[in-house]
């Protein structure tokens, strides 16, 4: 009885198949290349869109951090604004602030570096 009920559904199965897409039983083998042209599409497009865009925007991060030299005014992911006075492998003593308090910050942690040289750091910054 188990087998019969099987084949039951397996012949019902290709009723609705062919019933949706009557190509598919004249010619499996094309809509299975049109299936498969769908999923490139769709691989393609999540690539260009959300693969290689942050790749890039990875790259340029990447590029900076290698970049940080004594003297450049960086921001934290903190929010906070300060002078980079020294690095040491993977951290990076600030000074912040009118009183010049260092703070280290591990090297991960700049967001960014401003565009404010230290012969400007003595100016009030808006």
């Amino acid at each position: 009885m188990n087998m019969n009920w099987l084949a039951g559904m397996a012949s019902a199965m290709a009723e609705t198949t062919a019933a949706v897409d009557p190509a598919m039983e004249a010619n499996p083998a094309a809509t299975l290349i049109s299936y498969g042209v769908m999923i490139v599409m769709m691989i393609a497009v999540f690539y260009f869109m959300l693969i290689r865009p942050q790749r890039k925007k990875d790259k340029q991060v990447k590029q900076m951090l290698d970049a940080l030299k004594p003297g450049d005014r960086v921001t934290t992911i903190g929010g906070i604004y300060g002078t980079i006075m020294g690095i040491k492998d993977d951290t990076i003593t600030l000074a912040v602030g009118a009183a010049r308090t260092e703070m280290v910050f591990a090297r991960w942690a700049i967001r960014g570096v401003e565009e404010v040289t230290v012969e400007n750091d003595g100016e009030q910054l808006a």
